[in-house]
């Protein structure tokens, strides 16, 4: 029996993308342009994804995978040691930073081919390895090739931002780009930046045996989450051996490189007066839009005031005939928005639509423990009328037992309610707030949650005991309490 041999799929060359027709181009691997791309091949639009760099953009290579499974290994570490407070003593645990960045790589490898040009071909994907520049309203150029669209999808992404310190060229500043192209583990790393990539690396690597330093230039971390939560988070960083400068930033560098050939050590001096040796630094100061080069003025594309391209609610800008998702837009900087809304701005370029985003985003830091909020914050639900209802995870059966008892979970209730929002923290946050992600999208009444069977002993008794409490607090009160103690009253009298 003879078997059937198929050469593999390769990409197209800018001058066979040229004598085609496009229902919709392109620009960007990463996951809006994948999503975005394969919703509209689906659809049965004839598609081009054009990619200057590696297909699966930032998540896969330097962003969510990478970081992923380092917090793995750096977790898997950190219960070895604290395995004595549970009665397991492990000896002689020794960390090999060389097998875990392999694991890393070895992670992203495994996801790679997902993302790559075969497997975009086999959903019938077309794919251009290049550089796209707007030469026109309907039409980009791609190594002196003109290409015509109908449509047009930009999924360009953001780059990460550097510290314009004075000294700050003469030092080999690591990035999340260029984080995960360590062989060593640094003696002592230096990490600007208190937002979620600081926090989660600089607790990472201190547990995989780091002397880690964090500045962060805000009055508390992670700045965009409930303020106790923040809290919570700095103390898991201390005890971690995290030294947190807050309120701080690097006013100079000192190192023993140039501008033209950086050294990787040196001494951090902090606006705070304090010095800090490192032999890396890692800025986590936020990411950037860069549109240099894209043609977007040709293009007649506009920006905002920050430089990203200016979208309204159905992702189209400026241009009619051109979309944007991602990190490209001012929008909701996450993985998971960016395939959601490339899969919507594809959809409204090939059938035509103005489906408009959704705006319910949950987003998660994965430190431990977790954070993970979506809708209302409990900060915000006075002002607006709402109640918080919390529960402390000390109270929660399944964190005692596992001993991590230092998270809670606060849902926010609206007049009618109805869950306005949620905030989680504790280990597996991320998968809790799934839960509380479709009630508020869906505006679920508490007592439709108070009446669904949780499993027990797990993290989500923590949101089911809060929410039976409100439940039952509705219950005593109101038109409601009126009928049930008539209703007991007159069982009591027939019995």
């Amino acid at each position: 029996m003879s078997t059937l041999h198929r050469a593999p799929a390769r990409s197209l060359s800018a001058t066979e993308a040229a004598r085609r027709t496009w229902d919709l181009v392109v620009i960007g691997a990463g996951s809006a342009g994948l999503v975005g791309s394969r919703t509209a091949a689906a659809l049965g639009a004839r598609v081009l994804l054009v990619e200057a760099g590696r297909f699966g953009g930032e998540c896969l290579h330097t962003g969510c995978v990478p970081s992923k499974a380092l917090i793995a290994a750096a977790a898997t570490a950190h219960e070895i040691r604290r395995g004595a407070e549970l009665g397991v003593h492990a000896e002689g645990m020794r960390v090999d930073f060389s097998a875990v960045m392999a694991h890393v790589r070895a992670a992203i490898r495994t996801i790679e081919p997902v993302d790559s040009p075969e497997a975009l071909h086999r959903d019938g994907v077309h794919t251009l390895v290049g550089r796209a520049r707007f030469d026109g309203p309907r039409s980009l150029e791609v190594d002196g090739s003109r290409i015509g669209f109908r449509d047009a999808l930009l999924a360009t992404g953001s780059a990460p931002v550097l510290d314009s310190a004075p000294g700050a060229a003469s030092v080999d500043v690591l990035t999340n780009d260029t984080f995960w192209d360590l062989e060593e583990l640094p003696s002592t790393l230096l990490v600007q930046g208190g937002g979620a990539i600081g926090c989660e690396i600089a607790q990472a690597m201190a547990r995989l045996g780091s002397a880690v330093t964090l500045v962060h230039r805000g009055n508390r971390l992670l700045p965009k989450e409930d303020a106790a939560a923040s809290a919570i988070v700095l103390d898991a960083l201390r005890a971690g051996g995290v030294i947190v400068h807050l309120d701080a930033t690097v006013t100079a560098f000192t190192s023993d490189g140039t501008d033209d050939a950086p050294s990787a050590s040196g001494t951090a001096r902090l606006s705070n007066g304090t010095e800090v040796l490192f032999d890396r630094v890692l800025a986590a100061l936020g990411r950037h839009v860069e549109t240099d080069g894209l043609g977007l003025e040709t293009a007649g594309v506009d920006l905002d005031e920050k430089g990203a391209v200016a979208v309204d609610a159905a992702l189209a800008t400026s241009n009619p005939r051109i979309r944007a998702a991602g990190d490209v837009t001012p929008l909701p900087r996450f993985t998971h928005t960016a395939g959601m809304y490339g899969s919507v701005a594809a959809t409204n370029a090939v059938l035509g639509l103005s489906r408009k985003i959704d705006e319910v985003v949950p987003r998660v830091t994965f430190t431990s423990p977790e954070v993970g909020a979506v809708g209302v914050a409990p900060a915000d639900a006075a002002a607006r009328g709402m109640r918080v209802i919390t529960q402390q995870h000390a109270h929660v059966d399944r964190a005692i037992a596992d001993g991590h008892t230092d998270g809670y979970t606060s849902i926010v209730v609206d007049r009618r309610g109805r869950v306005a929002g949620a905030v989680i923290v504790g280990p597996r946050a991320g998968e809790s707030l799934a839960e509380y992600t479709t009630a508020v999208k869906t505006r679920m009444n508490v007592r439709t949650l108070a009446t669904t069977i949780h499993a027990y002993p797990t993290y989500s008794d923590a949101g089911w005991n809060a929410v039976v409490k409100e439940a039952q607090r509705g219950l005593r009160g109101g038109a409601v309490g009126l009928a049930i103690r008539l209703l007991t009253r007159m069982h009591a009298r027939r019995a």
